[in-house]
């Protein structure tokens, strides 16, 4: 669904000026005369991406982790499988085949899910980041819902988005820094991220974006779906607020060209300073090498990544890129 009206309303903040959100410490997205220059101006060097780049590995997750352990499967793109004191949350589920408005055009999966939805285990919570079609997928919500009926937790705006489209789409809608208790010890809080968001062509920032920070027996989880570095100040302010961190996941993918993605998308280089700067104990990478969103290779952000460790000193195990269907444990 592509949403031309406004999504929320409700009252003036630090962030939200009656109309549009933003961030105070961030910078508005690029204009549609910046958009069109990148995408046909002069000199422009998009990779070529491999129609097919199918990972060797596929999950067949337990039907509950209960205990103070946690299991993270990578789905792929930034959607996750996280198990832990016997819930099962999905973080940013895209399982369409593209990542657009429409079935017949826009970025299309290089790889299947590293878990078919079919071996999904009962999904009790959802959680979505902000309403680009990479990370809010309605259909595969609407799926969900009708199989699983879990809550959906997601910034403000974005539930009426949902609603829109499938009534039965459990959303509850939440702020910057609102805390919500999902059961067994776990608890997960909204925080600020460097980025936008929009679903059509007159909704910008109607709804909120945000990162997450995930409490769990085995400790907090730092989620990052989207984001740009800026001074690292988000970052920092994280850590500060919520530190430690067992655990942080950051996006390492479609971040070229700089001049037009820096502001909204890290880099590898940027990723690794971002976990310097959240003190995260180990770091999961995601954000790459399913959907071709920008104009790098598709194995350039992995590349990068391990330069840009080695670069810092900080050992390649700290911070390590899955592949969809593989598992960490914590």
């Amino acid at each position: 669904m592509t949403s031309f009206k406004k999504t929320h309303s409700g009252p003036v903040s630090d962030h939200f000026d009656g109309k549009q959100f933003f961030d105070p410490d961030g910078a508005p997205p690029k204009s549609l005369a910046e958009v069109l220059r990148w995408q046909f101006g002069r000199g422009r060097q998009r990779q070529a991406w491999p129609k097919w780049a199918p990972s060797p590995h596929a999950d067949a997750p337990p039907a509950r982790v209960d205990g103070g352990k946690v299991r993270l499967s990578f789905v792929g793109h930034v959607s996750w499988l996280v198990q832990t004191a016997g819930l099962n949350i999905l973080i940013d589920p895209v399982w369409s085949e593209r990542a657009s408005p429409v079935r017949w055009a826009g970025p299309k999966r290089r790889n299947d899910p590293g878990i078919a939805f079919d071996a999904l285990p009962p999904i009790d919570v959802t959680l979505v980041s902000h309403g680009h079609y990479d990370h809010l997928d309605i259909a595969t919500l609407s799926k969900l819902s009708a199989k699983f009926s879990p809550r959906v937790i997601t910034p403000l705006g974005n539930d009426v988005v949902m609603r829109n489209a499938d009534g039965a789409v459990k959303a509850e809608a939440f702020d910057w820094h609102d805390r919500i208790e999902l059961g067994g010890g776990v608890a997960v809080t909204l925080v600020p991220t460097r980025h936008w968001t929009a679903r059509g062509l007159f909704d910008r920032n109607e709804a909120l974006w945000a990162s997450f920070v995930l409490e769990t027996p085995a400790g907090k989880i730092y989620i990052v779906c989207d984001s740009g570095y800026g001074s690292g100040k988000h970052f920092r302010d994280v850590g500060q607020a919520h530190g430690p961190l067992r655990l942080a996941i950051l996006p390492i993918g479609a971040y070229e060209p700089r001049w037009f993605m820096r502001d909204q998308h890290m880099n590898p280089s940027d990723a690794v300073k971002a976990l310097e700067d959240c003190g995260a104990q180990a770091a999961l990478a995601h954000h790459h090498g399913t959907f071709q969103l920008t104009d790098e290779a598709i194995d350039a952000p992995l590349v990068a990544l391990h330069a840009a460790l080695d670069d810092a000193g900080i050992p390649r195990e700290r911070f390590v890129a899955l592949r969809p269907g593989q598992v960490f444990e914590l």
